[in-house]
């Protein structure tokens, strides 16, 4: 059984939950390539090798984006044992691409007009 909650922020996802399984079956799931390709196939990955690993905890993936504009992001799984034998699992999925700032912002031509102030 797994229960989830769901937290967002700007540019985050982060994603909780409470695994049955033990901990290191989780861990093969998501660190193992030909378990993780069952559900996150490399395809979706920039990179099929991991970011950052920490054995055991935690690993971090690099993905992109497979439609235009192809944006960059990563997704953090991190692990730990809960008090009834199975995993609380944490996913935080961050949009990371540095264009984003320019995809979000006004653009420079919004044809509006200044706020004109007139001399008295």
């Amino acid at each position: 059984m797994i229960n989830g909650h769901i937290e967002g922020q700007h540019n985050v996802i982060e994603l909780d939950f409470e695994v049955d399984e033990p901990p290191h079956k989780v861990w093969r799931a998501i660190s193992v390539p030909a378990f993780r390709e069952h559900w996150l196939p490399k395809d979706a990955l920039t990179d099929p090798q991991a970011i950052t690993i920490t054995p055991g905890q935690e690993v971090r993936y690099r993905l992109r984006d497979d439609a235009p504009p192809f944006l960059e992001s990563t997704v953090t799984f991190s692990i730990a044992p809960n008090e009834t034998g199975g995993t609380c699992l944490r996913i935080v999925h961050e949009l990371t691409d540095v264009r984003i700032d320019r995809l979000t912002r006004d653009p420079a031509n919004n044809n509006n007009d200044p706020a004109m102030m007139s001399a008295a």
